[in-house]
């Protein structure tokens, strides 16, 4: 019997937050600094825990709009060209996810200066919250990282100062430049675990998250690892429907057909750290790009570790490239340690591979993706049982593959206009 997880939402906040490090090295730690910074000043501003909540999570999830590693390195430049789109992109990612309705336009608006726009965007009074993270953002982007911080502070609180009632709510700057004459503010900051330090103070803790909202927010997880390439944009939904519907015909109950979906929107959160030049290219990758293509299944598993209450989903999702004898990757587990959820996530990730286009082929047709599999079970490598659940029932399993991959092209060309824009 598989018990409902019991997530807290900082936790699976923070693991989304930690897969965004992996797509530039520039970046790590980022987020949390920022959510650490406007976290101290929403404190020491009174706000209730509620919107010190909402300001946390929004400042972990702030970047989530900015999908390419040229973005990465844009938004750790003080004075940003085009600052906005990643921020809009990020809102339409993140309302579709009803408990971040409000972090949503804290992220939409966080980098609007507190002159050029006023009090209002479109229509909607700029939340306090966006000039928190405004300030935040800006200035973990003005530490050297390599440099002694108390050195640093006095330069970076007049760098603030200096751009007051400009770039910078001057509320916000005097809580600011109050905090900074802390010592204990920077130490933090650099020397601590800025996650266990957030933890300890925040209330996130306490918010838990229902199997139904779990798996809303992992269809955001997956909009976030698939966005960054149109080869990629439908490839998790359309391995979640998959596994979801070879798990009811293998005699899965409701509720674990919803933990399969999650852990199908999941499967791949360790793709962030493949550079978008190897997951786009047309030709055959080399033996050094192969190597760093394997890494996605390990970050994957890694990344949810630490998330006990998703022990089952992480194994499900994360070992969809191990094979049944032994040969798969990264941990080369074999049959005796690979559970059905693991082998229908295989099979259902291959199957969907196979039959979507990708940047060196075209997708395949039915009989071909068929002869493969089979050709695979033949020889152990894939479940011969899951394989012919598969072939007997082609027809309803590839009905809501190419469902969910439609519904998810449809999202996808959503933010592809933003991109643009």
């Amino acid at each position: 019997m598989i018990n409902d997880p019991h997530v807290s939402l900082f936790e699976i906040v923070t693991c989304l937050s930690n897969s965004m490090d992996l797509i530039s090295k520039n970046i790590v730690e980022h987020h949390k600094r920022v959510a650490y910074i406007a976290y101290n000043i929403a404190s020491e501003m009174g706000l209730s825990t509620k919107d010190q909540n909402n300001i946390i999570i929004a400042a972990l999830l702030h970047d989530s709009g900015a999908l390419s590693c040229q973005e990465r390195y844009d938004i750790l430049q003080f004075d940003m060209v085009n600052p906005h789109k990643h921020a809009e992109v990020g809102f339409h990612i993140l309302k579709n996810f009803k408990p971040f309705e409000k972090v949503a336009q804290i992220v939409r608006s966080h980098h609007r200066s507190y002159k050029s726009k006023g009090s209002v965007m479109s229509g909607e009074e700029i939340p306090l919250g966006s000039y928190i993270i405004h300030i935040a953002d800006r200035v973990d982007v003005l530490i050297d990282k390599n440099r002694e911080i108390l050195g640093q502070a006095e330069n970076i609180n007049n760098k603030i100062k200096e751009n007051t009632n400009n770039m910078f709510h001057p509320d916000i700057v005097k809580v600011f430049s109050k905090l900074s004459e802390r010592e204990t503010f920077w130490f933090d900051l650099i020397y601590s675990s800025i996650r266990q330090v957030i933890r300890r103070r925040s209330g996130l803790m306490a918010v838990e998250l229902s199997i139904d909202e779990l798996l809303c927010l992992a269809e955001l997880f997956r909009q976030i690892i698939d966005f960054r390439s149109p080869f990629t944009a439908t490839h998790s939904s359309g391995v979640a429907a998959t596994a979801e519907r070879i798990a009811g015909l293998a005699g899965f109950s409701e509720r674990e057909r919803k933990l399969i979906k999650i852990a199908g929107y999941f499967h791949d959160l360790g793709k962030l750290a493949i550079p978008l030049e190897i997951l786009e290219k047309p030709l055959k990758l080399t033996k050094d790009e192969m190597f760093i293509v394997k890494r996605h299944a390990f970050y994957s598993y890694i990344l949810l570790e630490p998330i006990k209450d998703l022990e089952t989903i992480n194994t499900w999702g994360a070992l969809h490239h191990e094979r049944l004898d032994g040969t798969g990757y990264p941990f080369h587990h074999n049959k005796n340690n690979l559970p059905l959820g693991s082998r229908i996530m295989a099979v259902a990730d291959i199957f969907t591979a196979l039959t979507e286009e990708r940047p060196y082929r075209e997708g395949m047709s039915t009989e071909k993706a068929m002869e493969i599999l089979i050709k695979m079970a033949e020889i152990s490598a894939v479940d011969i049982l899951i394989v012919s659940l598969l072939n007997r029932h082609y027809n309803e399993i590839d009905r809501d593959r190419k469902k969910a991959q439609e519904d998810a092209t449809k999202l996808y060309q959503n933010c592809t206009t933003l991109f643009e824009e």
